[in-house]
């Protein structure tokens, strides 16, 4: 009997926008046996002339092939279906949830931008992440997917105790109940520690006009016409410092005054005045100390006194306005590039090879959901290469700026920029500067000191990018003036994309993601540098810039958590370095043997695996799933390799450094707990000494980490000694860091060879070349007409 078995395709789109085959296949015998459908990723047609048996075993590996590959689509969709979880709230859920609590009277609810500082409002809204064993099971199973969240902030200013409260608003859309939020320990959270906001600074303005109003006449001698009070041309602005204050439960904020033109962040005029302001009635703050000109004061009265006496140091800025284009963007000095043309553009010949639904991303065998976190910034979720999960987490957690300087202000200044929102800092991005014009841009929303959603709009890219490297390459020389062959693959990116301006200070995040199962975090740092008054002194912390103007050395420093789960969530973790060995040669006894030998060492428990900095850093660190094997027997794994010169900001437990745990270590691996979500917090920036996150607390209990669902705290950064190429702004080539994550045997083989982009060239018999691709000939005519030619061959001339 001939059975047949007939695959006939049509194409179709499904919902997430990707062509895919629907195979269908039916059975003959006498009798029309079954119909089944499945998806195939290519066509097939196919006749089997065999006996019952041998028609029973071919129905069954058509099945496992079939199941198979529905397992791999399934896992796909599973991701596609669960991408929303973590999906940032839309404006519509906002606005209900801030109708919703406004609407109950027991909170008390007002505006967030009334002047009125004794009030009760919202301070932040973003969503609350579910628990990763509920997310994983509409990820993994199919299953439905847990309630949306959201973590509101509300500072309670009208009561006897003002205090910070978080609630948790469920469910979303439509929210029917809220419930508290704490912190790991219970923790309260100090009213000063809050971050500061509109209806603070301006009142933090009032104050400033009465004071500058006592010293009017230094600042416009000084400055050489620029003042504060009243002004409408030529005026004064201000840069307020944190931490704020020396201690918990302080609010004194160092301010220092600057004209206020383009770049204004690097023209000092050299006052700064300490503010307290801790009290809920502006009226009672109060000046306690005065800097000027590297003079200290007890008030304003005495500088203005001492002024006009004539008994203190006085300084004259330049007055003529050429002086102040030094930090604008205007181009000066000769150029030697042509104006008349544009430089390299980037070009998608056919179009994009990624999709993008919502915050869903495919390209190339990769699949993440994305987000951006409004008191953090940049998070990917469900990282999968192949359908298979590599992290279920990648996320910034903190950036911190800790500088060093002779004046108050520059001494005082330890940025945490968390505590600055810095996930809603991210402002609409330049195309073709900031992204290419082919990129994706998407639009953001954050609720921060508001009272309505805030559109950002075009504030994240994507887009792939060729780096202008191969990914491989080799030419086979034959060694006579010709070659064996050739082959080479062209290297492509997929670039997630955004920044935070978080005051001077430009941060650029990416994520990129390579063919070969390789993906790489960097941070770019540009912007301008944080600049302040010139006195000899400072030359120890610093550089001379300009006229009266010092960059202060500074350390930036960049907290990420890296959620593995390789191969599943059971890992380990493992270090790899180098040790000698001597040994006699065995094929010349009379010789020696001097060689590395790889030396592994198991960590197992998390004060193990916490690296500290100044210690030596192993050459290798390796997660893998114990119990998952590739082809050659090697446990699957992942190894993190770090971009950075990071080093620590100050000696361990002393006062600030508290608040900054995490930065004692370059890594540290912990067991995963969902009361562990983040390293730090919006309120350490302002209070440091006691915070209500403290990473240490995560290492303490020592816990095993072997055979355990473990997560990666990853610290990146790099010490800026300013210079006088940092003006106007620093660039960023040699001012990113970061790190990769790099498959060590995950794979049985480079997955990228699964590319169509490979060429391989070989002489014909004829000796000429004979171009093999998978991909158009001609590229297109926005990058060239002609079609590849390569020819190999090499002589003298």
């Amino acid at each position: 009997m001939i059975y047949t078995i007939d695959l006939r395709f049509q194409h179709f789109y499904n919902p997430s926008g990707r062509i895919q085959l629907l195979g269908l296949f039916w059975f003959w015998t006498k009798e029309h046996c079954f119909t089944q459908g499945w998806k195939q990723e290519y066509p097939s047609t196919f006749e089997v002339h065999t006996v019952d048996m041998a028609m029973r075993c071919c129905c069954l590996l058509v099945l496992l092939v079939a199941l198979g590959v529905c397992e791999a689509s399934r896992s796909q969709e599973w991701a596609h279906h669960g991408a929303s979880m973590f999906a940032d709230l839309t404006p519509r859920e906002m606005r209900n949830v801030r109708d919703y609590l406004q609407g109950k009277p027991e909170l008390g609810l007002t505006a967030a931008r009334g002047k009125d500082l004794k009030k009760n409002s919202i301070l932040l809204m973003e969503l609350h992440l579910p628990r990763k064993h509920e997310a994983l099971r509409a990820l993994d199973r199919g299953q439905a997917k847990p309630t949306r969240q959201a973590r509101v902030v509300v500072q309670f200013g009208n009561q006897a105790q003002p205090n910070i409260t978080e609630f948790i608003v469920s469910p979303l859309p439509f929210p029917t109940s809220y419930t508290g939020k704490t912190f790991k320990g219970d923790r309260p959270i100090r009213f000063e520690s809050r971050p500061i906001t509109v209806a603070e600074y301006s009142h933090i303005i009032d104050i400033l006009q009465k004071i500058t109003a006592k010293v009017h006449k230094v600042l416009f001698e000084t400055t050489g016409g620029f003042s504060f009070h009243n002004c409408t041309d030529r005026c004064l602005t201000f840069s307020d410092i944190a931490p704020r204050g020396l201690e918990s439960g302080e609010r004194r904020t160092w301010i220092m005054l600057q004209k206020f033109v383009e770049g204004y962040f690097i023209h000092p005029v050299g006052f700064e005045v300490l503010v307290n302001h801790k009290d809920l009635d502006p009226e009672r703050w109060t000046v306690e100390k005065v800097w000027y000109n590297g003079q200290y004061f007890d008030n304003v009265e005495e500088l203005a006194e001492r002024y006009e006496k004539g008994t203190l140091e006085k300084v004259q800025l330049p007055d003529h306005d050429d002086e102040d284009l030094y930090s604008t963007y205007i181009p000066r000095g000769h150029s030697n590039t042509r104006t008349d043309i544009h430089g390299p553009k980037l070009v998608e010949p056919q179009g994009p090879r990624y999709h993008v639904d919502g915050n869903f991303v495919e390209y190339a065998g990769w699949s993440f959901a994305f987000r951006v976190r409004s008191s953090a910034g940049l998070q990917i979720f469900d990282l999968r290469f192949n359908g298979e999960r590599i992290a279920y987490e990648v996320s910034l957690q903190e950036a911190i700026a800790f500088y060093s300087g002779d004046t108050p202000a520059a001494m005082q200044t330890k940025y945490i920029d968390a505590g600055w929102a810095m996930g809603t800092v991210d402002y609409e991005l330049a195309p073709g500067i900031d992204c290419p014009e082919i990129a994706t841009f998407l639009d953001l929303h954050h609720y921060y000191d508001t009272d309505k959603p805030m559109r950002y709009k075009n504030a994240l890219c994507v887009f792939e990018m060729t780096t202008g490297m191969p990914l491989r390459r080799h030419f086979n020389s034959n060694f006579q003036g010709g070659y064996n062959f050739f082959g080479g693959l062209e290297n492509h990116v997929l670039v997630l994309r955004t920044t935070s301006t978080v005051y001077n200070y430009d941060y650029i995040w990416d994520f990129l993601f390579y063919q070969n199962g390789v993906m790489e975090s960097r941070v770019s740092a540009t912007g301008y540098i944080h600049a302040t008054f010139f006195t000899p002194n400072g030359l120890h912390y610093g550089s001379k810039v300009y006229n009266y103007v010092l960059g202060n050395l500074h350390t930036h420093l960049i907290h990420y958590k890296v959620d593995l789960d390789i191969a599943g969530r059971e890992n380990s973790f493992e270090s790899m370095d180098l040790k000698y060995v001597n040994f006699t040669n065995p094929w010349s006894h009379k010789h020696s043997v001097v060689q590395s030998k790889l030396i592994k060492t198991q960590h197992q428990t998390e004060r193990s695996a916490a690296f500290r900095f100044g210690k030596k850093f192993p050459r290798y660190v390796h997660f893998y799933n114990p119990n998952e094997k590739n082809k050659w027997g090697h446990q699957k794994g992942y190894r993190i390799q770090y971009n950075s010169h990071a080093n620590s900001v100050l000696p361990r437990g002393w006062r600030e450094e508290n608040g900054i745990s995490w930065s004692r270590y370059p890594l540290a691996v912990t067991r995963h707990k969902d009361s562990e979500p983040t390293s730090s917090s919006i309120y350490t920036q302002n209070d440091p000494w006691e915070p209500v996150v403290s990473f240490e607390d995560y290492i303490r209990n020592n816990e095993n980490i072997t055979n355990q669902d473990l997560v990666a705290w990853v610290t990146v950064g790099f010490l800026h000694v300013p210079h006088s190429e940092d003006i106007p702004n620093t660039a960023t080539p040699g001012n990113a860091v970061g790190f990769f994550l790099r498959p060590f045997n995950f794979f049985d083989e480079d997955p990228s060879l699964s590319s169509r982009s490979t060429v391989i060239v070989r002489p014909d018999k004829e000796g000429k070349p004979k171009v093999q691709r998978w991909t158009p000939e001609v590229v297109g005519h926005c990058v060239t007409d002609k079609p590849f030619f390569y020819n190999g061959t090499y002589a003298g001339v």
